[in-house]
């Protein structure tokens, strides 16, 4: 892992602002060991974002990522259960005729889908 990146990969630094910001090796640091803003160098000539796009673009990457990963979706994905065993409580709700809000698969992704509000 980066260090941009915490151990989840959420981003932590602007490094990772700075990586998204243009493809390819075009910054890179005049002290790697003291990774600040005065430190940044442009191996290409590209004019480096200011320290307060940065700091906002960090913010931004770090909002997207807590959206992907800390919403309702991702943890209703966590808590599903796997395909498999959803596609074997509907081949046993379809054998007992239960295709409808009685059968097992129905309640398990509803409990999910309660727990985890929209």
């Amino acid at each position: 892992m980066s260090d941009a990146r915490d151990e989840n990969g959420r981003p932590k630094h602007i490094e990772a602002y700075l990586s998204s910001y243009k493809d390819g090796q075009w910054f890179g640091w005049s002290d790697i060991y003291n990774k600040v803003y005065a430190n940044i160098v442009s191996y290409d000539g590209t004019a480096i974002p200011s320290e307060a796009d940065c700091v906002a673009g960090l913010k931004a990457l770090q909002d997207a990522w807590d959206l992907e990963h800390d919403s309702y979706k991702s943890k209703r994905r966590a808590e599903y259960p796997s395909i498999a065993d959803q596609l074997d409580r509907l081949y046993h709700d379809m054998t007992a005729g239960k295709l409808d809000a009685t059968g097992e698969w129905h309640k398990a992704i509803k409990a999910v889908k309660d727990k985890y509000t929209k």
